[in-house]
């Protein structure tokens, strides 16, 4: 390996990779800003863009070491995730379809696995996880079809994955708890039709659209469980499910950072609204709410940074894969999903009728804000398992 590495025109040392992804952020900010409306109206991000962030070492960041990948600690990826979700949305959201993605990949038979990184392990991989299809079982395989929503980055990935609903004899076979089996799916993105669904309100560079199979037959080996036990050892591969509340707690605390980012920003212009008797920054009503706003984000960054060291420690221990853990985690998603999005709201009001042109950040962080908050794992139904988690261990204490 060679003791200097090129980054842009010049070179810096060889370092720690999470410092050295980082500082390569730093590097790439002043362009993701300055191209966010491209990256909106294209509503996916550019190809060279995406290049970019695989150059710096996105999608190699969870895949093992053992087949050339960073093999990052997890509260490490997701600095990486939340330094580039600060800066725009749409590119922080593929970040975490890109962790993601390799942990996916990490629950895969060994045969699929290989096939996925045999040419080394930049690989972006992306899917649905709605149970949208059917795979019945035949000779040879599956005999697979369904449509699915919501596949973020499916303009960029090299592999794609769905979920669906194992049937037989055309009747779904039953699953943990009764309810029906459920198995991934993946194949490489040239099997896969994209339909070009996603016009959306928020998130618009994601490039989230349709993805449809019509009837395919898959091979035993390209399906397979992702609640199964872990096939590789370390702590970032016990279970997905535990990190996927944690990686959407991170966006909405990211993007309220860069809302109050933005918001301080037009403070410094001098702006002064109208019929206001001084600037904004002068205002004493704009000071009390900026503090209320501040406490309400130092709270939130807080809690999350509490989770993600409990899950990891967790994970370091081997007790990671447990469904109260699982609660707990959905909890805090929702809650800094709701804290996160009422920071934005805030934010968007105080800074008046300026923030209402497409040309401001503040408005578009809005939008994204609440798009991600109507994700499935930032839904308020889940404060239900909440609870009921918490009634159980009262229950258990008193008896």
């Amino acid at each position: 390996m060679q003791l200097q590495e090129k980054i842009g025109k010049r070179s810096l040392p060889l370092r720690d990779p999470h410092e050295r992804m980082l500082a390569e952020i730093r590097e790439l900010a002043p362009e993701i800003t300055a191209r966010a409306a491209e990256i909106e109206a294209a509503r996916h991000v550019p190809p060279d863009l995406v290049e970019r962030l695989r150059s710096i070492g996105l999608f190699r960041m969870f895949v093992p070491r053992s087949h050339g990948g960073l093999e990052l600690d997890f509260p490490a990826g997701l600095e990486v995730i939340k330094a580039l979700t600060r800066l725009d949305g749409s590119i922080g959201w593929i970040s975490i379809v890109g962790g993601i993605g390799a942990l996916f990949a990490a629950a895969a038979r060994p045969e699929l696995y290989q096939q996925m990184y045999q040419d080394g392990p930049d690989v972006a991989i992306c899917g649905s996880s709605q149970p949208a299809g059917t795979a019945e079982r035949v000779s040879g395989g599956y005999r697979v079809k369904g449509r699915w929503p919501f596949a973020s980055s499916c303009t960029h990935a090299e592999w794609i994955g769905g979920f669906c609903i194992v049937t037989e004899n055309g009747k779904p076979i039953p699953g943990p708890h009764g309810k029906p089996q459920l198995r991934a799916v993946a194949l490489p993105a040239r099997d896969w039709e994209i339909e070009d669904t996603w016009h959306a309100a928020g998130l618009k560079g994601t490039g989230s659209h349709h993805i449809a199979l019509r009837e395919r037959l898959v091979p035993e080996t390209h399906v397979f469980d992702l609640d199964a036990a872990p096939r590789m050892s370390g702590p970032l591969y016990q279970t997905l499910r535990q990190w996927l509340p944690l990686l959407h707690g991170a966006f909405s605390l990211s993007m309220a950072e860069g809302t109050v980012d933005d918001l301080l920003a037009l403070a410094h212009t001098g702006k002064q609204q109208l019929y206001a008797a001084v600037p904004m920054r002068e205002s004493e009503t704009f000071q009390y709410e900026l503090g209320r706003i501040s406490a309400n984000l130092r709270a939130a960054q807080a809690f999350h940074e509490v989770q993600v060291a409990s899950h990891w420690r967790r994970a370091l221990a081997g007790t990671l894969n447990d469904d109260d853990v699982m609660i707990e985690g959905s909890g805090s998603a929702v809650w800094l999903a709701t804290t996160c999005v009422s920071i934005a709201d805030a934010c968007f009001a105080l800074a008046g009728s300026s923030a209402v042109y497409d040309s401001s950040p503040l408005q578009r962080r809005l939008r994204d804000l609440h798009v991600g908050a109507q994700h499935a794992h930032a839904q308020q139904r889940l404060y239900v398992d909440v609870g009921k988690l918490a009634l159980r261990h009262s229950a258990d204490q008193a008896g």
